[in-house]
């Protein structure tokens, strides 16, 4: 049976940020040795609206190349490259803030090309294909103006790359949108590979959330991984989606931390938000 959760489906506004679901039990092996960061970093990483109790800086790697990134609360990166060009929260009248964007996949871009990668060194098992070919459909079944197309190669000539980072534990890695495109790159840890394909699904479908535009369920709790940690609004906001529940407990494939009963499935509320947006 599946695991029984509680939360609404929010939207979030767009950005190079990078957020990860992990399993519940184990954290991530980082792929490089952590380092510090400045202080006029982490006052620039505050006045975005990111929680800056636990910042590192790690390099992460892409079949194209690596580049330094801030990892926050151990599952949202930032590149360290660029970071003076992201908006601060824009202060309101009783000295709180809101951010004042929130860009989503454009009319122009909804005809979506995804490659799963078959690549040396990065290529998907063969569980983790059948997963995306799951979770493509999943998309694809929804009454919805996305349409995606997948293809399993070698070539990063796609709007999506899903790939095998070789990361140990469960779980993976996507970015949100930015100028009206979906993000590209979605890892995948190689210790998803352990899990059932419909766990594999449900990885694979949440990541994909994240990249045309959907922050974790629980972003301000994180109760599915038995924690209480804000994630902050990230430099990108969090916006709840009209017609979906406003609780930090819903039962969503969005939620932060996912269970080794998951199905793999959208529940009622997640096909209410993507129908909604798209």
């Amino acid at each position: 049976m599946k695991k029984i959760k509680f939360l609404a489906l929010c939207a979030i506004a767009a950005g190079f940020i990078t957020s990860c679901q992990k399993e519940e039990v184990s954290n991530e092996t980082p792929q490089e040795v952590a380092v510090t960061p400045t202080k006029d970093q982490l006052a620039k990483l505050n006045n975005m609206g990111v929680n800056t109790s636990d910042v590192k800086i790690e390099k992460i790697t892409f079949p194209d190349g690596s580049s330094d990134n801030f990892l926050v609360s151990g599952d949202i990166t930032i590149p360290v490259s660029g970071l003076e060009k992201f908006n601060d929260l824009e202060a309101v009248a009783n000295g709180n803030k809101q951010y004042r964007t929130n860009n989503l996949v454009s009319s122009g871009n909804r005809n979506i090309s995804v490659i799963g990668y078959t690549g040396s060194g990065n290529a998907l098992t063969s569980k983790m294909r059948t997963g995306l070919q799951w979770a493509v459909n999943n998309y694809n079944a929804l009454n919805s103006s996305l349409n995606f197309t997948l293809t399993f190669s070698a070539s990063t000539n796609a709007d999506m790359v899903v790939y095998n980072n070789g990361a140990s534990g469960g779980g993976g890695s996507a970015g949100f949108p930015s100028g009206g495109r979906a993000y590209k790159w979605i890892q995948i840890n190689q210790g998803t590979d352990a899990y059932n394909t419909n766990v594999i699904e449900h990885v694979m479908t949440h990541e994909i959330g994240h990249c045309i535009g959907f922050r974790h369920q629980d972003w301000r709790s994180r109760q599915s991984c038995g924690q209480n940690s804000n994630e902050g609004t990230a430099g990108v906001g969090a916006v709840l989606i009209a017609g979906t529940p406003s609780s930090d407990r819903a039962d969503s494939i969005m939620l932060a931390c996912f269970s080794s009963s998951d199905d793999g499935e959208f529940t009622s509320t997640d096909r209410t938000a993507i129908n909604t947006l798209y």
